[in-house]
């Protein structure tokens, strides 16, 4: 096994129950491990939620950490993925003063090229929104940043595997 660390995206399958968030956490706390993007939402099951998860762990470690995953009652599945097994999405928002857009053709020239979108404009400030991979955000965060940037969020990693999972399988044989 490589002792050497990558990024992984963990998704794990969940009822949605109070207070699995915490003890999800308190596994990567135990071991020292910096959750690097955390998303939930519904997966494509009903009743399910799904967490998706990315660390930067060796291989050994992963394993481990999805065992301890597994082990919580509401946990019914964790998978583990490498970047190139998934196809994966972050997305942002800034706000900036408005001025900038009407007399500053290089911030019009950014946002084109960037492929990023206005989502609203009023007298004060406009507001981009921006798809894509980590590096591409990071790029248009610091050609933003001499304009001057009001405000920015930044989502975490949503993503789907390129292999089909068999979760779908797993619940319906479980709950038959």
């Amino acid at each position: 096994m490589k002792n050497t660390t990558q990024l992984y995206t963990v998704s794990v399958y969940t009822e949605n129950n109070i207070g699995l968030l915490n003890r999800l956490s308190a596994i990567f706390q135990r071991r020292h491990i910096n959750v690097e993007s955390l998303n939930t939402s519904v997966s494509e099951i009903e009743g399910v939620s799904r967490f998706t998860i990315v660390i930067n762990v060796t291989e050994l470690q992963i394993k481990k950490i999805i065992g301890q995953i597994e082990k919580q009652v509401e946990v019914i599945k964790a998978y583990f993925h490498k970047d190139e097994d998934t196809i994966y999405q972050e997305s942002c928002l800034f706000k900036i003063k408005s001025d900038l857009l009407f007399e500053d053709f290089q911030i019009q020239n950014i946002i084109k090229e960037s492929n990023a979108r206005i989502v609203t404009v009023n007298k004060d400030f406009f507001v981009l929104e921006k798809s894509g991979k980590r590096k591409e955000i990071e790029l248009l965060y610091s050609e933003l940043k001499r304009f001057g940037i009001m405000q920015f969020v930044h989502s975490g990693r949503i993503a789907v595997t390129r292999d089909e999972l068999k979760i779908s399988t797993l619940i319906k044989a479980f709950n038959a």
